[in-house]
């Protein structure tokens, strides 16, 4: 695999991708060591996929490598759909309809909820996995969920719905909307904001991160249905056979694997994942 703009170091990267295959473990929210499932032979057509590599354990950078579930579940299913290799774009929230419709990437991996909105403007094959938005606040924090949030100021990233979500349950609260979950994280715990929203998924990978142990705790219950989809150009033609190899991936185990080696002992809900059915739409 390769990351664009970064050709010095594209074949290391690509080498450290074919030669997936070495064991990890992880115990929190977010990967130690991280393990690659599926090997691409290195041969062959490159599928170009849109990633966010701001996301510990779903979409992240580390040695100029990207890991994480999405990248995971990418990998997986361009094998199945028999590329040799991919080429991942890193590519921020407000972005993700923008590089499918101009042809940058193929493909969109980057915790990218299927949403009616989003619908009319991409196709999904998915969902590859289930989770729900929630609530992150510092370990000392009075707050315990939602309806604490009046008059508190919450970070979250342009070009997610999560702002929106939230301000419909907690409509006093004051919103902070940041271009990187990573300097939402960086302020939460200095005191800037009071709490951060996204995905649970995602606030678990934060939380898990050495530099925050300990520090942050997540409150409430989940208050959305957030379906991870795997986007492509509005009426691609291979959005029907994406959407069978991501079945595939589900059907034979291998998704248990990424999920496990990703998110480590994070309690995701089992009564919706693995998605038991993908489609395309």
């Amino acid at each position: 695999m390769r990351i664009r703009g970064m050709t010095a170091v594209a074949g290391v990267i690509a080498l450290a991708f074919a030669a997936a295959g070495c064991s990890s473990s992880s115990s929190g929210g977010g990967p130690v060591k991280p393990t690659y499932v599926c090997k691409l032979s290195g041969k062959g057509k490159t599928l170009k996929v849109g990633i966010d590599t701001d996301q510990p354990g779903l979409g992240y950078q580390d040695s100029q490598e990207i890991h994480g579930l999405d990248a995971d579940i990418a990998r997986c299913v361009a094998g199945e759909l028999g590329y040799g290799s991919v080429d991942f774009v890193p590519t921020n929230a407000p972005d993700r309809e923008k590089v499918l419709e101009n042809g940058t990437v193929q493909m969109v991996a980057a915790t990218f909820s299927m949403t009616a909105a989003r619908e009319q403007q991409v196709s999904f094959a998915g969902p590859y996995f289930v989770t729900g938005q929630a609530v992150m606040v510092r370990t000392e924090s009075p707050i315990k969920g939602v309806q604490d949030l009046a008059g508190k100021k919450v970070c979250s990233v342009t070009g997610t719905t999560s702002v929106d979500n939230l301000l419909a349950k907690q409509p006093k609260l004051v919103p902070e909307k940041y271009n990187s979950f990573t300097r939402c994280a960086l302020d939460l715990a200095d005191g800037k904001v009071d709490a951060m929203t996204t995905d649970e998924a995602i606030l678990a990978g934060y939380s898990a991160q050495q530099q925050y142990a300990g520090k942050f705790k997540i409150v409430g219950s989940t208050f959305s249905v957030e379906k991870y989809g795997l986007g492509l150009k509005h009426g691609d033609p291979a959005c029907q056979q994406t959407a069978k190899a991501l079945q595939k991936v589900i059907d034979d185990g291998t998704w248990k694997k990424i999920v496990k080696n990703n998110l480590g002992n994070f309690a995701y809900d089992k009564s919706q994942n693995p998605p038991k059915k993908v489609s395309c739409v």
